[in-house]
């Protein structure tokens, strides 16, 4: 049996119960073990070992029921009800029920999989990977002590965001800075926290170290409490730098609500902005402005392009840092000077103005 990353808490010790599979109402994170019936756009799926293993039919996996929003990929929630057969939403093991699919892959459709079981405790209840070895900290609105957090945002998925925070950790870390790094919203599966991690991070996280299969329909609350106990978890290290991903895009449920939040953002000390193309970047910064947020630099797949970088300054001073400029050891002093300015609460701006209107011209506000 190929047992999926997302059940690496889960030991030997548990029991197949076959007997509730029509009655059982799955919860996210609720472990069952499962039957590849046909391949689709997953053909892999990333192990306990970290391994990427391919799967085939009849192959048996253990995984995760869970959620997915993937604008590139796909859509897929937990089903309400038995289904016939299920489908894989992600390559860390999370298996739900296929909504929609990005029209690249509407060919290939999803892997689906036949539930064979449900893995039991001794107690006869189904394992629920979410804090299965961790007491849950509830939020506090506290941050390690002399730790400053910079938050890595997007317009959209594969904006940059991760390559952003990556490159920024490796600039902090060869000014001989500690910094650490984590991914508190997406879907689970290591690629990104990996790649940070050789980058330079001292250590890196994300949700999926709490037995979360992915944040994308979670309450508030839950991704609040599930930040604090990342922020304890690394603060272990007494950090310089720590450094938060949030996934996707501005638009995005959690995303919106995290950054529209006063006791999140009153934890933050600079935030960076990434997107893919001049426009989004524009855009970018004034939905931005509108929750009292001005980003210390913009990044992302757009400063790959000079011309794109050209058309972006003529309307911000904002500063752009392509990748060579984010991982130089000059990086901390655009970090530095951002500490000082601090970021104004998200939720101050329904109180008044935003506190600097950075656009240099009325014609580019979208």
């Amino acid at each position: 049996m190929k047992k999926a990353i997302i059940c690496k808490q889960v030991g030997d010790n548990y029991a197949l119960d076959t007997s509730i599979i029509n009655t059982h109402q799955p919860k996210a994170g609720d472990v069952a073990i499962f039957e590849v019936q046909d391949l689709g756009k997953h053909t892999r799926l990333q192990c306990v070992e970290g391994r990427n293993r391919h799967i085939y039919p009849e192959d048996k996996i253990m995984a995760v029921f869970g959620t997915r929003y993937a604008t590139n990929q796909l859509e897929g929630y937990v089903p309400q009800g038995p289904r016939v057969e299920y489908h894989v939403l992600g390559q860390g093991g999370v298996i739900g029920e296929m909504k929609s699919i990005h029209t690249k892959y509407e060919e290939k459709g999803p892997t689906t999989l036949k539930l064979i079981g449900y893995a039991t405790d001794s107690n006869g209840k189904v394992i629920n990977t979410k804090y299965l070895l961790q007491k849950e900290v509830p939020f506090e609105n506290q941050k390690p002590f002399g730790s400053k957090i910079i938050l890595s945002i997007g317009g959209s998925m594969d904006s940059g965001k991760t390559t952003t925070a990556a490159f920024l950790c490796r600039g902090l870390s060869k000014a001989n800075k500690k910094v650490v790094f984590a991914k508190l919203t997406g879907t689970v599966y290591t690629k990104d926290t990996d790649f940070v991690l050789d980058c330079g991070a001292k250590v890196t996280m994300d949700f999926s170290s709490f037995g979360f299969p992915s944040t994308y329909m979670c309450s508030k609350q839950e991704i609040l409490n599930l930040y604090q106990n990342i922020l304890h978890h690394l603060g272990r290290e007494q950090p310089e730098y720590i450094v938060i991903e949030i996934a996707d895009g501005l638009l995005q449920r959690e995303t919106s609500f995290l950054l529209n939040d006063r006791q999140f953002m009153n934890t933050i000390d600079a935030v960076i902005y990434s997107d893919g193309n001049s426009t989004g970047a524009l855009s970018g910064i004034t939905m931005l402005q509108q929750i009292g947020v001005r980003p210390f630099a913009l990044s992302g797949l757009f400063t790959a392009a000079p011309l794109l970088i050209e058309e972006v300054k003529k309307y911000t001073s904002i500063p752009i840092l392509n990748l060579d400029a984010l991982s130089a050891r000059s990086i901390l002093g655009y970090v530095e000077k951002a500490n000082t300015e601090g970021v104004p609460s998200a939720a101050e701006s329904h109180l008044g103005k935003p506190r600097n209107n950075e656009l240099k011209s009325s014609t580019v506000a979208i």
